[in-house]
């Protein structure tokens, strides 16, 4: 495919790097520097769009890729606010979206076991559960959009928890009265880690993802992009892989 790549983080370049290698070519690079080109027709001659920016940006670069006739694919977090809004927008246009919070596959099959452990411990609320979650020092938003899946899933399958809230403005009394404590941190060159934790007195029940490559979101959001090149509507990683 010819593919516009909007963002050249290294989140871009890690895609470019791997979708190269897998036979795709990328035409169109745009950055911070450029971004006008995508209102200015330049995205004719590309097949998609794959989009990894800023959470101010992401959306206006959504919307200018639909409004070309570009499917596209973003992995942008942190815009959670617009997303009803932007997929609106995608539908009544007939324009095609596939938007997800994590790309990795290994992610995704945690969102399934934290949606299914959810649900199993509303029957248990002897259980407290809580979420850390370790990034890069250049990650902008906290907590994650990862992390924010997590916390969602958690809050529809299990009654005994009401609200999540940030562990650094904790109260240590609030996650014994039905909300969850994140603990959002940053150091180093972290790719990803998340742990979801359910701790009564007796025992304590953990689940965790640790990414080791950027090249396991590349992976997927090329896998992605596949999927939706000839499809119209809103999409997302449970579109793809049906787990």
């Amino acid at each position: 495919m010819n593919i516009a790549l909007i963002g050249y983080g290294k989140m871009g370049r890690t895609i470019e790097a791997l979708g190269s290698l897998q036979g795709h070519s990328f035409p169109l690079i745009i950055d911070e520097n450029n971004r006008s080109l995508i209102s200015e027709g330049k995205l004719a001659g590309t097949e998609l769009a794959i989009e990894f920016t800023t959470p101010s940006a992401a959306p206006q670069n959504i919307m200018d890729c639909i409004e070309a006739g570009v499917p596209v694919v973003s992995g942008t977090t942190g815009w959670d606010e617009r997303i009803p809004e932007i997929e609106a927008y995608c539908k009544k246009k007939k324009g095609s979206l596939f938007y997800a919070s994590n790309f990795s596959i290994g992610v995704n099959i945690l969102f399934a076991l934290n949606r299914k452990l959810a649900g199993i411990m509303d029957h248990f609320p002897e259980y407290a559960v809580s979420m850390s979650e370790v990034h890069h020092v250049h990650k902008l938003d906290a907590p994650s959009g990862t992390a924010l899946t997590l916390a969602r899933q958690i809050l529809e399958a299990n009654r005994n928890v009401h609200s999540w809230f940030l562990k650094k403005n904790e109260n240590p009394e609030e996650a014994k009265n039905g909300t969850l404590p994140i603990d959002a941190i940053r150091e180093g060159e972290v790719r990803g880690k998340h742990t979801i934790q359910y701790e009564s007195d007796l025992d304590s029940i953990t689940l965790s993802h640790n990414a080791k490559t950027r090249d396991a979101f590349a992976a997927g959001a090329l896998l992605a992009a596949s999927f939706i090149k000839d499809k119209k509507g809103v999409f997302g990683m449970q579109d793809l892989l049906k787990l």
